[in-house]
Formats: structure tokens, C-alpha cells, sequence
């Protein structure tokens, strides 16, 4: 393969996760068994530094009908909220016309609070009954996948564009980013939001490397990307939302400075030697030791007895459940709130879905694959916990 920022051979295997469903591709009875599997192996490129999947699952599979809701969980709900406010009051406080224009807009949980901010939101989701849910709501939303042609068909600027958690996804990542460029206005500003690799490293949070994430990006990578399409960040800070995400500001090449904080920011990547190879090596070699000692925990669980459910059956804990070949051997059930997913069963491991309200019995554990929502999800259930019940984090953000 050649590299999918810079083109360059120049790559080598950073972390192998050996083979893998794609996350999102949760099974109906008939289809349990039949699943596909697919390499998940991070790779380096030692001459732009990105780190990248090897292997490409179309988008059309991945992303033509998936089961991700983003307006499920109170935390990032009112992430979304906040971001809006602070684009709005930051940028375009007084500007009576105002638009936006939001990439992979899901259920239009984020464009919602543009509209309420008086915005004119338009969205493009690729998700067939995600970009269904999203009109009925009455927030406008294409279904189709967004690239330069998409971008070229709707001829016209907007003041913001956003990208929430999928710059990452982006089989096609030049043809969109070339896309953004031709639609953003000359003093517009393109909100990219994207998972921190710096502080994924730092947390071992190996499992938000899956199949729909082609990309890790950090502060240094992701510019070499924009400035090859004429595009520049200007600020940008670290958010807690999803474990640790990067929310990023760009406009054109050359029309703002970079923040203070942003050029501290780069310079801590480089003190920490995050773009290193060696430091993805250490990763690799941490991630071992964390597998070793949950696969410990579970088995001492199983062997005094105790149930355990799986909190949450979110895509990345499939990375998670696969990787430390876990099944039905250790978990009753993932319990979820999303109903899409009633009735179904995580690939690979075949641990089937419950519906948080319709449970029988509690268990003793609670495996949290949720964790990025840990404050909500302990606030919500003070009262399962004074009953004894345990919710164990197999990751837990610093900070």
C-alpha cells in the first residue's frame, strides 16, 4: 500500500490486532457465524508520520446502513451543544445569516444545536435510515456519501463546516478534504474533531483502532494532510469527550495565525516524541500487558462465580472483546440503549444484546466497553452500585 496522507511506501507495521469483524457489523441470529473477517493492523509511515490501517473495508459495507446513533448518550449530547455555542459566540456573534454544513451528520444530533443557534444546517449522512431518522426530525440531510463531486453539486459556501469523529473514516480522504475546501467560505472555519492519538497512546485505548478509523491522527500529522489541500489549523485543544479528541479549527492556507496553545501543543508532541515509531512500538507492547491482565480479572470472576455483562456494545468494545478473544465463555449479554441493536450479536464473539430496560436480573459486574462516558455512566447508576453490583473499566483516561 502507499500511504494515504503522503503516498509514501515507506511503511511498517506498528500494532497487529490480528483479524477482526468490522465493529459495527452487529449479527441478526441467521447471520452469526457468517461474518467477514479482516486484518486490523496499524501501520507507520516514517516519512509523514501518520499512523493508518493497512487494509480498507469499503465504505459502502461499513458506513451504506450502520447501527451508531450519536444522540443516545446526555454526555455527548451536550458536547455537541457546547461546541456550537463556542463556534457561534467565537466567529459569527452577531451575523444575522449563518450556515453550516455538517459531514457524516449522523442523526443530526450536532446540527440541531446550529439550529437553535439560528443557523441555516444542512447535512450528509451515508447511513440510509440514520439520514431517515434525521430528516424526521427536521434537520435537512442528504444521504449520500460527501467527496469533491458531492461538494461541486452543491455549489455553494458555508460559514462552518463540521466534522465530528469521522475525518478519520475517510476512504476517500483527498477527494473530501479537497471537498471541504471548495465549500468553506473565505472566513469560514472547518471544525475537525478527531481522537487524539497522542492521548490514546497514553491511555492504551487500543480499542478505538477499528475498521472505519483508517487514520490516528496527532497535531503534526494531521496539518501535513490539510496544508497538501491548501488548508491550515489555527487552534485547536484537547476535549475529554470520547476518552481524550482533539477539537480543531481550519480555515485556508494563510489566513490565520496558529494559536499560542496550539504551537504548546505541538511542541508537547514532540517533547513526548509522539510521532516516533518507537513510541507506537511501546504502545504495541503495553496493549499486551493490559490483555494479560484483564483475561486475569475476568477468569478469576468467572471461577468465584460472578455474572458479567458487557456495559454498553459500542463499536470499539468489539475491538476490545475480539482482540482478547472473549465471548459468551465470560459474558451474559451487552447491555445497551440503542435500539437498533435489540436482539442482535457483537461479531466475532457472538455475545448477544440486551436492552437496558428490559433486563430480568442484574449481574455482579459490569464490564464497561462504554468507558468514554464513565462520569455519566457512574452518576446514572449510584443506585446499582450501593446494591453491590461492580462496574469495572478495563480502560480508564487519565486525567
Amino acid at each position: 500500500m502507499i500511504c494515504r496522507v503522503c503516498d509514501s511506501e515507506n511503511l511498517e507495521l506498528a500494532l497487529d490486532l490480528g483479524q477482526q469483524p468490522w465493529g459495527n457489523n452487529f449479527l441478526t441470529p441467521e447471520q452469526v457465524g457468517k461474518e467477514p473477517f479482516y486484518p486490523l493492523h496499524v501501520v507507520f509511515c516514517h516519512d509523514c508520520r501518520t499512523a493508518q490501517l493497512d487494509h480498507t473495508v469499503k465504505k459502502e459495507i461499513m458506513f451504506g446502513n450502520h447501527t451508531y446513533l450519536s444522540g443516545m448518550t446526555r454526555t455527548l449530547d451536550n458536547h455537541f451543544e457546547k461546541a456550537a455555542r463556542e463556534v457561534d459566540a467565537r466567529f459569527f456573534a452577531g451575523r444575522k445569516e449563518k450556515s453550516v454544513f455538517d459531514i457524516g451528520s449522523n442523526d443530526g444530533t450536532q446540527l440541531k444545536h446550529y439550529k437553535e443557534l439560528g443557523y441555516e444546517v444542512l447535512g450528509v449522512e451515508s447511513s440510509v435510515r440514520t439520514a431517515k431518522i434525521a430528516n424526521e426530525m427536521g434537520i435537512t440531510t442528504l444521504n449520500k456519501f460527501f467527496n469533491l463531486e458531492a461538494a461541486r453539486e452543491l455549489n455553494r459556501k458555508f460559514d462552518v463546516i463540521n466534522a465530528s469523529g469521522i475525518f478519520f473514516h475517510l476512504e476517500e480522504l483527498h477527494s473530501v478534504t479537497d471537498g471541504i475546501r471548495e465549500l468553506l467560505a473565505d472566513d469560514g472555519v472547518f471544525v475537525v474533531q478527531f481522537i487524539y492519538m497522542k492521548t490514546a497512546m497514553e491511555n492504551l485505548a487500543f480499542d478505538q483502532i477499528y475498521h472505519e478509523h483508517l487514520l490516528y491522527y496527532t497535531l503534526e500529522t494531521i496539518e501535513k494532510l490539510l496544508s497538501r489541500h491548501g488548508l491550515s489549523m489555527f487552534d485547536a485543544y484537547l476535549s475529554p469527550i470520547h476518552g481524550g479528541s482533539i477539537m480543531g479549527f481550519v480555515t485556508h492556507k494563510e489566513k490565520a495565525k496558529k494559536s499560542e496553545r496550539l504551537q504548546r501543543m505541538l511542541e508537547e508532541e514532540k517533547a513526548a516524541q509522539t510521532n516516533e515509531f518507537s513510541t507506537y512500538l511501546k504502545f504495541a507492547k503495553d496493549v499486551e500487558t493490559l490483555r494479560a491482565r484483564e483475561l486475569e480479572y475476568l477468569g478469576a470472576a468467572k471461577k468465584a462465580g460472578k455474572t458479567i455483562y458487557g456495559f454498553g456494545a459500542p463499536v470499539k468494545g468489539n475491538t476490545l472483546l475480539n482482540y482478547f478473544k472473549t465471548g459468551t465463555k465470560y459474558f451474559d449479554c451487552l447491555v445497551e440503549k440503542n435500539p437498533l441493536r435489540k436482539g442482535l450479536f457483537s461479531p466475532g464473539m457472538h455475545i448477544p444484546i440486551e436492552l437496558e430496560g428490559e433486563l430480568e436480573k442484574l449481574p455482579d459486574i459490569y464490564y464497561v466497553l462504554a468507558w468514554n462516558f464513565r462520569k455519566e455512566i457512574l452518576e446514572l447508576n449510584k443506585s446499582l452500585i450501593e446494591r453491590g453490583v461492580e462496574f469495572h473499566f478495563p480502560i480508564t483516561p487519565k486525567g
